[in-house]
């Protein structure tokens, strides 16, 4: 049976209303599919013109569509990285060396040495720290010998560091 001014066939389950239930549901949700994938210019369904055109100064540009799981993995792998930045920090407060002014330092073959024990991704969390303002060091980037002398300068607070609750709280706000 296909009801009047409807895109799909609607299937009429007399005497089973649970079953008819799922059944709408399901329809729903290929309806809901189709008009995503309508949208999706990588889609082989794409049409175009139907997608709302985004600018730069939008705020989600270039963000996952809120809920979806691509959010999901962005915001677990945004914490595993918060995780590693508070434990490269712990690790310069712990073997670096206290200076007067309260910092904390430490060179980067000994840091190096250290931390490729826990990861080899040492240079590209550093980075992220310096990013984040709690390091700073000389330099783009750092190269396992050429660089091993420079100084990496721990500046937070290492009481901030050690009782943060959420892992990304290193990462995400500004000391």
């Amino acid at each position: 049976m296909t009801e009047p001014n409807s895109k799909t066939p609607m299937v009429k389950i007399y005497g089973n209303t649970q079953l008819s239930e799922r059944l709408s549901i399901f329809e729903k949700k290929t309806d809901e599919h189709k008009e995503k994938q309508s949208l999706n210019p990588f889609s082989g369904n794409y049409k175009s013109g139907q997608s709302k055109s985004t600018t730069t100064d939008d705020p989600n540009y270039g963000r996952p569509m809120a809920g979806s799981k691509t959010e999901k993995r962005g915001k677990a792998a945004a914490a595993h990285v918060g995780k590693e930045v508070q434990e490269l920090c712990r690790l310069i407060f712990e073997y670096g060396v206290k200076e007067e002014d309260g910092t904390v330092e430490i060179t980067f073959k000994e840091l190096f040495d250290m931390y490729q024990v826990i990861s080899n991704k040492v240079v590209g969390v550093l980075l992220r720290a310096r990013k984040h303002g709690l390091v700073h060091f000389e330099g783009e980037m750092l190269f396992q010998r050429r660089d091993d002398h420079v100084i990496i300068t721990l500046l937070v607070d290492p009481d901030t560091i050690q009782n943060t609750q959420d892992s990304t709280a290193c990462v995400t706000s500004n000391f």
